[in-house]
């Protein structure tokens, strides 16, 4: 009777007691506490961090529509000097790419390797797929001497504001272009670490808050989309 109640009460206690994380001990940082403080805290860094990047291309979207408004019809017409096929594609392959993304984060958290290598190799070649496009437009309007500085041509009286159109073309395309890259050296990584087995449903945080950041920089390209290739495309 005695031992039935010990027995009893050591399972109880048990059951009280918290319970490890599934998270491999190695994958857990010294400064946290356990698995699920380092999950929420890296979730909760990427959050903050998205917000300051919110900030960031929310001040030059709004310079944009500011200038866009003062000059609606120089603004169409170098609207009308993009390549729109270009933009078009541009835009479907990172939708694309944000799919296969989640479908690497999918993979982590289901623990099969040769899937999340096969899905975050996918979303870099995607990501390549439209750097190299959106490099290949810049080179038409170098050639098309459309790039503002010196050599700028426009034909008609409203080059100064057309410039001014292309300054943010290339700043706002510029910005994100670069964002792209760092997506990209993150997910390179991520394929590296899933080629060692370090992912698997005990420890994905890396591949989620990395898909956080690739979708963030998608969001920012179906912004850029309308605003930029879309301007009065029905006159």
């Amino acid at each position: 009777m005695l031992e039935a109640s010990t027995t009893a009460a050591a399972e109880a206690a048990a059951s009280r007691a918290p319970r490890e994380p599934s998270t491999p001990a190695h994958a857990v940082a010294h400064q946290f506490d356990d698995a699920e403080q380092q999950y929420d805290a890296a979730t909760l860094g990427m959050w903050v961090f998205l917000v300051t990047e919110v900030l960031f291309f929310g001040g030059m979207f709004t310079l944009y529509v500011v200038y866009r408004s003062m000059f609606p019809a120089a603004f169409a017409a170098g609207s009308h000097e993009l390549d729109f096929a270009l933009g078009t594609i541009n835009t479907a392959v990172l939708i694309t790419s944000s799919l296969t993304m989640v479908l690497a984060v999918h993979a982590a958290q289901a623990g099969g390797r040769a899937a999340q290598m096969t899905w975050l190799i996918a979303t870099m070649a995607l990501g390549a797929v439209f750097l190299g496009i959106k490099f290949t437009e810049y080179a038409h309007k170098f050639a098309e001497h459309l790039v503002p500085g010196p050599s700028f041509r426009f034909a008609g009286p409203e080059a100064p504001q057309a410039e001014l159109f292309f300054s943010l073309y290339f700043v706002l395309t510029g910005f994100h272009a670069l964002h792209m890259v760092i997506g990209l050296g993150l997910l390179s990584v991520l394929t590296v670490l899933a080629w060692r087995g370090r992912f698997g449903p005990g420890y994905f945080t890396p591949v989620e808050v990395s898909g956080l950041y690739w979708h963030f920089v998608d969001l920012i390209w179906i912004f850029l989309y309308p605003l930029l290739y879309l301007i009065d495309r029905h006159h």
